[in-house]
């Protein structure tokens, strides 16, 4: 079998994150079918959506945008480490979905939320959207402050969220793309 690219992304981008953390428990959970690529969105600072055509019509002007769609089409899954804030997903997430479209397309995503209640009410919102840019959605964990997830970004995640992270990974790589 053909190894499968997944992209990790860092959603938060707030100067003092703990997303880089979850994002190494769930790096260590990569299966070796997949090669990884970890894409920050801190480091990509993708200004607030600036292309001026739809991004339908799949005509970027920007560099940032070009790489950003080219780091999306080279993968064939994807998974996104996201914080909630006010029971919501972030804005610098928001804007590198709606800064794409056709890349979306097919693409199985895999959401790693974490906060308080294990980022249920984020991960909601954001399946809507995902769904919307026609991105296959698969179930993944949610680390909670206090029971899972240590206020520093400490993972003392228990056996289901490990089971959650494994078979998110399982479904990822049976709907990968190529």
């Amino acid at each position: 079998m053909a190894t499968k690219r997944v992209s990790v992304v860092i959603a938060s981008t707030r100067p003092h994150r703990i997303g880089h953390r979850v994002a190494q428990w769930v790096l260590e959970a990569v299966p070796p079918e997949f090669e990884v690529t970890v894409h920050d969105l801190r480091e990509l600072a993708l200004p607030f959506l600036d292309e001026p055509g739809q991004p339908a019509d799949g005509d970027y002007v920007h560099d940032h945008t070009r790489r950003w769609s080219a780091a999306m089409q080279a993968t064939d899954a994807l998974v996104l480490v996201m914080p909630e804030y006010n029971r919501g997903y972030n804005a610098a997430l928001k804007n590198a979905i709606d800064f794409l479209y056709a890349e979306w397309e097919g693409l199985p995503v895999g959401c790693v939320g974490y906060g308080w209640h294990g980022a249920s009410f984020a991960k909601s919102a954001l399946r809507q959207t995902l769904e919307r840019v026609k991105m296959t959605v698969v179930d993944g964990p949610g680390l909670a402050f206090g029971t899972t997830l240590s206020q520093e970004g400490e993972v003392t995640a228990d056996e289901a969220q490990e089971q959650s992270l494994a078979d998110m990974f399982a479904e990822l790589l049976a709907r990968a793309r190529r």
